[in-house]
């Protein structure tokens, strides 16, 4: 049965918290970073959904998907230079540049 999914992640000072919540079913989880994060949300949906094949998981940092999705990205692309920086801050650089296409040969 189809059940919405929503994982919300917060930084905890070097740590990460996710807290995946499935109807009335909430567990957390923690990591060493956000891509850590996110593939310890990916488990914990597992464990509470293992029969489900439907699933739609909404992530979000501080309760907004855009922002999760641009911190995760970030992370997993490594484009921050500041390794003191927050992880889930987009470097200058990276928000100030257009998004080109790749050209289609």
């Amino acid at each position: 049965m189809y059940a919405p999914i929503h994982a919300n992640y917060t930084a905890r000072g070097d740590d990460w918290t996710v807290e995946v919540k499935v109807g009335d079913t909430t567990r957390t989880a923690t990591a060493r970073d956000l891509v850590a994060a996110r593939e310890r949300a990916d488990q914990l949906v597992e464990d509470m959904l293992a029969g489900d094949r439907k699933r739609t998981v909404v992530h979000t940092l501080d309760g907004d998907a855009v922002n999760f999705t641009a911190a995760y990205l970030t992370a997993r692309l490594g484009l921050g230079d500041d390794p003191a920086a927050p992880a889930h801050t987009i470097p200058a650089q990276a928000a100030s540049e257009p998004v080109r296409p790749s050209a289609l040969a």
